[in-house]
């Protein structure tokens, strides 16, 4: 028998705040679609950074979560598409680019590329 926590969303994107109950059987991202909520989402499998979130309280298990360093997970980071409740939850939805940097940066010429060469230049 599956037991429902609740789940608080904030998306300071958007301005927006809300509650949703989650089975603890169904991802959160799946939850919250049902519920008629739009969250952030690409692969739907765990390998991408889009429906990344920081937890702000609660527990959260993700063992698909192969777009997240184990550091990043240790620091509250979560993917909502393959994340399931495992207590009431507070998370708050990540700029996918802050993530996306978080986790891959250090392999890239320290740090966000800036652009300045356009096509034809040599």
């Amino acid at each position: 028998m599956s037991q429902d926590y609740k789940v608080q969303i904030h998306d300071h994107a958007k301005s927006i705040k809300y509650s949703l109950k989650v089975p603890d059987d169904y991802y959160i991202l799946h939850s919250a679609e049902q519920q008629g909520h739009e969250l952030p989402f690409s692969c739907r499998n765990g390998a991408c950074t889009t429906c990344a979130v920081k937890i702000l309280y609660g527990d959260i298990y993700q063992p698909e979560a192969m777009g997240l360093s184990p550091e990043l997970k240790d620091k509250g980071y979560a993917l909502l598409c393959v994340s399931y409740a495992c207590s009431d939850l507070e998370v708050e939805i990540q700029e996918e680019d802050k993530v996306y940097e978080l986790q891959f940066g250090k392999f890239f010429a320290k740090g966000n590329v800036k652009l300045g060469l356009t096509l034809g230049e040599d």
